[in-house]
């Protein structure tokens, strides 16, 4: 029986974002796996939470337990589904299935049934500060072979320059919501007649919304034909799924701030969205995120997991074995790391013609250069992009 003699935790920052990254070493010499937990925003609660509380529990343990580790990491804190613990529980469940794929001389893809397709189509983010400036940066992507682009303007709410500051007005990250929903209407409008109906178009409204906006926005933008509009709603206001469903048939995707089961169980049963978006590592792992694309196939809903900057290397490549062998798959977010992260994490995954491609080395085949990452540590800041206002000051959700 190999058992797990040791678990350590990595926080380093190669690009902008803080990243978390698990260590779970085994008692076979040199046999070890690597998981996600980034948290970016609260990485030190993370740490604590695997360093003090998973670590002395799961010293000792069956590394091939994969499902009892994750289901007594569950309910071993007695309260749960919050995002420092699911964070933390992930890393270990990642790096768990690491070590299981490297033990058979597999990858993950193949202990999950084998892949369904060869690479994941990826979408990629074109921004801009006006409608022809991300017009133009749309093609650039279509002429590096992406075939999905998720189209913004000016950040998520839009720009908030023009906006007259009350006084005494504190810092933060203004935006008018209604200002926004007009200028992205004309910005998309903009695009797809720029760039024709080939390309799919995707949008995040980020939540910055209120759901009769919401609603409206939805109905709005059916007549451009996206792939799908990103988190329309924030996760309190989901019964309104519901009214966006009845009024339009605008593709929905939904997801990345969940960690209850509770949040994404009614939306694929009762099909109000069309896409899950989970940050995996939140949800806890890639455990849970199989039983998710599972539930999800049977309703007919697609898979597009959360994969932006602030989910490390190793995220990236647990939702790439996800992706290749999910039924369900629809498309997976891409951040485009710079050369550092592929020095620091070997084997992370590569995007060619917009396409997401497997090394197809065991278990999740990725590593770590432990040296390098140590060069750059995790610096502790206070975010400014969450802390979003109205125009008249008051504070809003991200």
């Amino acid at each position: 029986m190999l058992t797990i003699q040791d678990v350590r935790t990595i926080l380093p920052q190669p690009d902008r974002s803080r990243l978390v990254v698990v260590t779970v070493v085994t008692s076979e010499p040199g046999l070890y796996g690597l998981g996600c937990a980034t948290f970016t925003q609260r990485f030190h609660a993370v740490h604590a939470a695997i360093e003090r509380h998973l670590k002395p529990f799961l010293l000792g343990r069956d590394v091939s337990r994969i499902e009892e580790i994750w289901q007594m990491s569950m309910v071993h804190g007695y309260w749960r589904n919050g995002p420092v613990l699911n964070n933390a529980i992930s890393g270990v469940d990642m790096a768990l299935w690491d070590i299981k794929g490297k033990q058979a001389g597999m990858p993950v893809y193949q202990l999950l049934g084998g892949k369904c397709r060869e690479a994941a189509a990826v979408y990629a983010h074109a921004d801009g500060r006006d409608p022809r400036e991300v017009g133009d940066r749309v093609r650039e992507f279509l002429e590096a072979g992406y075939r999905y682009v998720r189209v913004q303007m000016g950040g998520y709410g839009g720009q908030a320059a023009r906006l007259a500051r009350l006084e005494g007005a504190p810092a933060g990250a203004y935006f008018d919501p209604r200002e926004y929903a007009r200028q992205t209407l004309l910005m998309i409008e903009h695009v797809r007649s720029a760039v024709g109906e080939e390309v799919e178009l995707l949008h995040d409204v980020h939540e910055r919304l209120s759901p009769i906006d919401a609603v409206q926005f939805a109905r709005d933008v059916e007549r451009f034909k996206l792939f799908f509009l990103e988190d329309a709603l924030a996760p309190e206001d989901m019964e309104w799924f519901r009214h966006i469903r009845q009024r339009c048939s605008t593709p929905l995707a939904m997801g990345e701030l969940f960690n209850n089961p509770r949040e994404w169980q009614p939306l694929i049963a009762e099909r109000l969205i069309d896409f899950v978006r989970m940050h995996v590592s939140q949800i806890g792992g890639i455990t849970p995120a199989r039983d998710v694309a599972i539930l999800a196939n049977a309703f007919g809903i697609r898979t597009a997991w959360h994969g932006p900057g602030d989910v490390s290397p190793v995220g990236h490549a647990a939702n790439l074995h996800l992706d290749l062998w999910a039924p369900n798959f629809g498309v997976q977010e891409w951040c485009r790391f710079p050369e550092l992260v592929y020095e620091m994490f070997p084997g992370t995954p590569e995007v060619r013609d917009g396409y997401m491609y497997s090394n197809d080395r065991p278990g999740l085949g990725i590593d770590v250069d432990e040296n390098l990452a140590a060069k750059y540590p995790c610096k502790g800041e206070v975010e400014q992009w969450t802390q979003t206002r109205l125009p008249d000051g008051s504070p809003a959700r991200p």
